[in-house]
């Protein structure tokens, strides 16, 4: 449950600063903030109370995941913000399609993290070079709000990383994957970059891909695995990687994933 540690500490600060300096459509900051730390944190407590490895179900916690990016989606039209994507030079407005567009950031993303939380300090490194250069972005585009909040949470998390790297003394669990997913898909919503988040989120990408390629494979194969485990970091593992080689094969791929989205936007 380390997620509560960094989330608690930039969210508090994030709000203490709304009180002196004016924060355009606050709520998109704290609503998924909050939602989704909440759905994760629940998680955790199910399996630290029942002293196993089941906390929520698949199906309940997907529940729970789209009821957090639907109430999003409603603050969201209530502030009246555009519905419109940027797509090579063209804007396309999806009307009500923008809230599927959404659903599917918010949820994919939260689980994609969660996926990748499998080697000490490999999600938190990776969910601090995407802020990094969501910071990069925003500064360039003088999103200030986006900027001040994305220095505040990546803070937060590079103190957490310095007790999560291996050996790890701390874990973030399912409250700080599910935080970090919910933010990472929340500020390019909000800078309105909302395709560019597969680019950017490449790592997590291909560690879900990774997940799904190897359940079809088995199952068309019938028992045969296309990896050694999944998420493939894992495959790294049994490969005989340690873990902080891992991380630093993992870092490195995010690190050029960072600079092509930084360049496709400036």
């Amino acid at each position: 449950m380390g997620g509560i540690a960094f989330g608690i500490a930039a969210l508090t600060v994030f709000i203490v600063l709304s009180r002196f300096v004016e924060i355009d459509y606050l709520l998109l900051y704290i609503i998924p903030f909050i939602l989704y730390l909440l759905i994760g944190f629940i998680d955790d407590y199910l399996i630290v109370v029942r002293k196993s490895n089941d906390g929520l179900s698949p199906k309940v916690k997907l529940l729970m995941q789209i009821i957090g990016a639907a109430i999003y989606y409603f603050v969201y039209l209530d502030y009246g913000l555009s519905t419109s994507v940027k797509a090579f030079n063209i804007e396309i407005d999806l009307k009500w399609g923008y809230g599927i567009l959404i659903l599917l950031m918010f949820v994919a993303t939260t689980n994609a993290v969660n996926l990748s939380d499998g080697v000490d300090g490999l999600a938190s490194g990776l969910s601090i070079i995407s802020l990094v250069a969501i910071a990069i972005i925003s500064y360039f585009l003088n999103n200030s709000n986006v900027f001040a909040f994305v220095i505040i949470m990546t803070a937060s998390l590079m103190g957490f990383l310095c007790f999560n790297a291996n050996p790890a003394k701390v874990f973030m669990g399912n409250t700080g994957s599910m935080l970090l997913g919910a933010v990472l898909a929340n500020l390019m919503i909000l800078m309105k970059l909302e395709l560019l988040l597969v680019v950017l989120a490449a790592v997590f990408v291909i560690e879900t891909i990774s997940v799904i390629a190897q359940v079809i494979y088995f199952k068309k194969t019938k028992g045969k695995r296309l990896f050694l485990m999944s998420p493939i970091h894992h495959h790294f593992e049994l490969k005989g990687y340690s873990e902080w080689q891992i991380d630093i094969m993992f870092w490195l791929v995010a690190i050029i994933a960072a600079i092509i989205t930084i360049m496709m936007v400036l």
